[in-house]
């Protein structure tokens, strides 16, 4: 039975809550859920505590809570500029490539027919390097995607614009065919980067406040983190396994 200082998390609760827990079994998701409850019924009860009403308003209470007594400080000129030299190759222009793909499509579960892709991804690979003018001849022939009818042409592409495990390939390849298929969820794709843009250094005055909103954020989970501790070592906790780093909690 889930208590926190004799006060029961209801049942009920935890069903709700596992479900916005994302990932995991059943039972990791009832566990993460008790373990979020856990932390907000703390929170409500030292709101509580101090003055702050609680009721019909607890996410407004939480938050005036750690606003009282979680004081972070800003980021001074000093620690962004710090920050900034540290890490100066994230600090770049937004990556964007002109592409053209043929996609030989299979389904995620389908062994086989991945296989057979594969294969064919690799021969069309081999044609464009003995014939790089067949690209549109061979999109139309053989991509299962709307843009075989543009011979393949998917027009620029940023982070954000395709499947991930597309993405996080093309945006670091150079112009030209790619020597390899890429896999994807999809199937597998012959690729060809016909122009790159962007990734161009930014200078600290761009990126200054957006440094300051970073480290402050840090900042206030590490804080987070730390208060929390606090209170599960001086409460009365049974019937939950409350990890003492509860900051990942703070959903």
């Amino acid at each position: 039975m889930p208590l926190v200082n004799r006060v029961l998390i209801p049942e009920e609760q935890i069903n709700l809550e596992s479900g916005y827990v994302e990932t995991g079994t059943i039972d990791e998701k009832r566990a993460e859920a008790t373990r979020r409850l856990a932390v907000r019924e703390l929170l409500r009860q030292r709101a509580k505590q101090i003055g702050i009403e609680t009721q019909d308003r607890l996410d407004a209470a939480i938050d005036e809570l750690l606003d009282r007594e979680v004081p972070v400080p800003e980021a001074d000129e000093a620690a962004c500029r710090r920050y900034f030299e540290s890490n100066r190759d994230r600090f770049r222009s937004p990556r964007e490539i002109e592409m053209r793909h043929i996609l030989l499509a299979a389904a995620p579960d389908d062994a086989e027919g991945r296989t057979a892709a594969r294969d064919r991804a690799d021969e069309l690979v081999a044609a464009l390097q003995a014939d790089p003018d067949r690209f549109d001849e061979l999109a139309a022939a053989h991509s299962r995607c709307p843009s075989a009818e543009r011979g393949g042409h998917l027009g620029l592409v940023g982070r954000g614009q395709t499947v991930p495990e597309l993405e996080n390939v093309v945006l670091r390849l150079p112009a030209g065919l790619a020597e390899r298929p890429i896999e994807t969820r999809y199937g597998f794709h012959v690729v060809e980067v016909l122009a790159r843009s962007g990734g161009e250094p930014l200078d600290y005055d761009d990126v200054r406040l957006m440094i300051a909103d970073y480290l402050r954020e840090r900042s206030w989970r590490r804080a987070v983190s730390q208060y929390l501790q606090v209170l599960i070592a001086d409460a009365e906790i049974s019937g939950i396994d409350l990890e003492a780093d509860a900051s990942p909690l703070m959903q």
